[in-house]
């Protein structure tokens, strides 16, 4: 008996030119490799002041950012837990907009990534102001930025800043935001 790659097309059938036929890791060959798998855990202190995102559309900025698994913590603060972070782990006395604090050791790939996302949403709404941008694409801006951190992205020098920048522009370009950067 014929293969359905073999027998000849029916009107209820259509011929097809070839078939996908499963790869080394057992997916066809035609399928996009599964999305990274996403825990997020996001808290909201009482200080912080209203979010302008909601919780589904957070997730979706996040997992968007994702090129391996992740269990991350994202955590909205305002101006006062913002600037004793910043002064305890960075050495800065002030509020900062968005700090990334990675637990993953391991080598790359070995396990999911893991972090907490510290955004200060009063430095938010300020540098939004500021940039003529909205708070909403401003925090998205910061919540790809601070899941690039958690994955070992850098901009400590111009080539590491090159390919985070990109890496930011791309996401957000998904959800029609414009580059941050311009």
């Amino acid at each position: 008996m014929p293969t359905s790659a073999t027998r000849p097309a029916t009107r209820a059938e259509p011929a097809r030119a070839s078939r996908a036929v499963p790869g080394p890791s057992g997916r066809r060959a035609s399928q996009p490799p599964p999305a990274p798998r996403l825990a997020l855990s996001i808290q909201i202190e009482p200080g912080a002041g209203d979010c302008p995102a909601d919780r589904a559309q957070l997730r979706r900025w996040a997992q968007a950012a994702l090129s391996r698994d992740a269990a991350l913590a994202l955590r909205f603060v305002g101006a006062s837990e913002g600037r004793a972070l910043n002064r305890d782990y960075r050495g800065k006395d002030h509020a900062t907009n968005v700090l990334t604090f990675a637990y993953d050791d391991g080598p790359a790939g070995a396990g999911p990534v893991q972090a907490d996302i510290v955004v200060c949403l009063p430095v938010v709404r300020r540098e939004a102001r500021a940039q003529c941008k909205t708070a909403r694409d401003h925090l998205a801006h910061l919540v790809v930025h601070g899941v690039l951190h958690a994955q070992g992205m850098d901009h400590e020098d111009a080539g590491e800043a090159r390919e985070m920048e990109a890496r930011e522009v791309e996401v957000l370009r998904r959800f029609r935001i414009a580059d941050p950067y311009r």
